[in-house]
């Protein structure tokens, strides 16, 4: 079987840092992948076509890239390496008219920016960088709507949380605001073994496809409702053992006035979404959590109606 990425073993990836002079650099967590199979399977899981735009972060020394080229109309990588160009202007030089490079963090990444270069990225496929990986997969979702799903690799306990259940340890306020956006619809484990430097931490690649989350009555959440849904997440575990009663007041009172206001307002509040406060957050599922989002909308522009009077 042809390789797909020829970057993808310990000769080629030494042999491309050593021609341009650079060696790994712990500080940007890269570890190269050197796989064929894993970059194989990322592709067949991403199920990339010609009509996809794919968004990259952390394109390394191109050797995803080159695969996501072979499989996608279009490629546009965002790097912060300052090293990395002139490695990625050599290995890329075959699709040089289908790639296109973004300078910049991946955190900072702007709409602005794809606008510059003419891009409406269709899908998010990358082996990410794990200190930030979960922040930018949740980020991604949130801000670039054109991104219908996202292949990405990350920390195997990051993946875990992803796909968490309600009621184990893994599931948490992360989990839930993924939900709000997303579905998880595929994974597979990635050992240390897969990468040069190895990592000390397992790996997971894990496919999000983004969804249409509905309220109880079947309509589509707007995006004021999510973030007022988010906003509930985050007081429900803002501590984690507590109940919902004392998290969610511990939470707001911190808040300001209209924090205070809000808190003095959570029986009300509690009674509309039908949620009993002695519970948990982590007892908690989407639907739930998306009733207590409605409650505190409504509360607070009740709040908001009662001020103007």
């Amino acid at each position: 079987m042809d390789r797909l990425s020829p970057l993808a073993n310990v000769s080629a990836t030494r042999a491309v840092l050593e021609k341009h002079g650079l060696g790994t650099r712990h500080a940007l967590g890269q570890n190269f992948l050197i796989s064929d199979d894993i970059v194989r399977k990322i592709c067949e899981l991403a199920a990339l076509s010609f009509d996809d735009c794919v968004l990259e972060v952390g394109p390394g020394i191109g050797t995803l890239t080159i695969a996501l080229l072979k499989s996608a109309g279009r490629v546009v990588s965002v790097e912060m390496d300052r090293n990395l160009p002139a490695v990625l202007a050599d290995t890329l030089a075959p699709w040089e008219d289908r790639f296109t490079l973004i300078q910049k963090d991946g955190l900072d990444l702007e709409m602005s920016d794809l606008e510059q270069v003419r891009a409406v990225p269709t899908a998010f496929v990358s082996n990410l960088p794990y200190a930030v990986a979960a922040t930018i997969v949740l980020d991604y979702f949130e801000r670039f709507d054109s991104i219908r799903f996202q292949t990405v690799m990350v920390q195997k306990e990051v993946a875990d949380r992803m796909m968490a259940r309600p009621g184990t340890k893994e599931y948490g306020a992360y989990t839930v605001k993924l939900s709000l956006f997303a579905q998880p619809t595929g994974r597979f484990r990635v050992a240390p073994g897969n990468f040069f430097p190895p990592p000390h931490v397992d790996s997971a690649v894990i496919r999000l496809d983004r969804t249409t989350v509905a309220t109880g009555d079947g309509r589509a959440l707007t995006p004021v409702e999510r973030r007022s849904t988010c906003t509930m997440v985050d007081a429900a575990f803002a501590t984690r053992r507590k109940t919902l009663a004392n998290s969610c007041r511990t939470y707001f009172s911190g808040k300001g006035p209209e924090g205070k206001r809000t808190a003095e307002m959570l029986p009300v509040l509690f009674e509309r979404a039908g949620i009993d406060p002695k519970r948990r957050g982590e007892t908690l599922d989407q639907a739930e959590f998306i009733r207590l989002g409605l409650a505190y909308a409504q509360v607070n522009g009740a709040s908001t109606q009662m001020e103007g009077n």
